[in-house]
């Protein structure tokens, strides 16, 4: 059993400029890992940043993103911390009709994670008040 393997932490300015750092910052520490696996990886975890950005504090000036990726012999986890205060938690608009999906231009985001990953969530960072959220993703490795 291959030990577990856990990535140095990052910290992100909270900026959309920054997801191509990020996305090769996540390829660097993909290397070695099959290539199919790795673009769903970054794609997800593009995903999971932009929406840091786009919907919490982490999107202000001084805003910031913490990350933290995972593995072990089968599976990978992707996690991003943001700033909170971003008024709700991650969901998926599930109340759509096909219509809607179909003219919606955004919020489809987490559904992608949510079909390309084996489980998805988040938690908290402080039990009370809106002070950030990690939001995680796990993948299933290839054998």
């Amino acid at each position: 059993m291959t030990p577990a393997r856990l990535w140095t932490h990052r910290l992100y300015p909270g900026d959309l400029a920054r997801l191509s750092q990020v996305r090769r910052d996540l390829r660097a520490d993909l290397s070695g890992f099959d290539p199919d696996t790795a673009d769903t990886l970054v794609l997800c975890g593009s995903e999971l940043f932009a929406n840091c950005v786009k919907y919490t504090a982490s999107g202000r000036d001084g805003g910031v993103i913490r990350t933290l990726w995972s593995a072990d012999d089968r599976s990978l986890t992707l996690g991003f911390t943001d700033d909170g205060l971003g008024g709700g938690v991650p969901v998926i608009p599930r109340a759509r009709t096909s219509d809607e999906w179909d003219r919606a231009e955004g919020q489809r985001g987490l559904l992608m994670v949510e079909e390309l990953s084996t489980a998805w969530g988040y938690s908290p960072v402080c039990p009370f008040g809106d002070l950030g959220t990690h939001t995680w993703a796990t993948f299933t490795l290839a054998r």
